[in-house]
């Protein structure tokens, strides 16, 4: 089992900039795909971005590109998203996810793909 606690949400200004952790308790995110999504009121939850298992270039969203970044720190215990040049339209809550140990399928930055989930921070962005 791995638990996820996000942390770093809150209240900012459009144009404003967030960092977002995600620490994984007791366990580390090596082996595992590790993935950003977040549900906006009234809609379904999307996936932001994700690191892949063995690195590589890691995927964002359309609407985030530029502006957001996904990292994971040396001892893989703890995944970040920079979020820069905040939109009213990133408003919601932001949840963390990983997958099962050397998960490779093609649905891998999807929820379906994900087997583990924090409970999530909120973001507001204001005007």
């Amino acid at each position: 089992q791995v638990q996820l606690v996000e942390s770093g949400g809150g209240l900012v200004q459009a144009g404003g900039s967030l960092r977002l952790s995600c620490s994984a308790s007791e366990r580390t995110f090596r082996g595992r795909n590790v993935g950003w999504f977040r549900q906006a009121p009234g809609k379904e939850r999307e996936s932001v971005a994700g690191i892949r298992r063995s690195g590589g270039i890691p995927y964002y969203a359309e609407s985030v590109k530029g502006r957001f970044t996904i990292s994971i720190d040396n001892a893989q215990k703890t995944v970040y998203l920079q979020m820069n040049s905040l939109k009213l339209e990133d408003t919601a809550v932001y949840y963390c996810a990983a997958s099962a140990p050397w998960y490779s399928g093609s649905n891998m930055f999807e929820e379906s793909g994900m087997d583990y989930w924090g409970k999530g921070t909120l973001v507001t962005v204001s005007s």
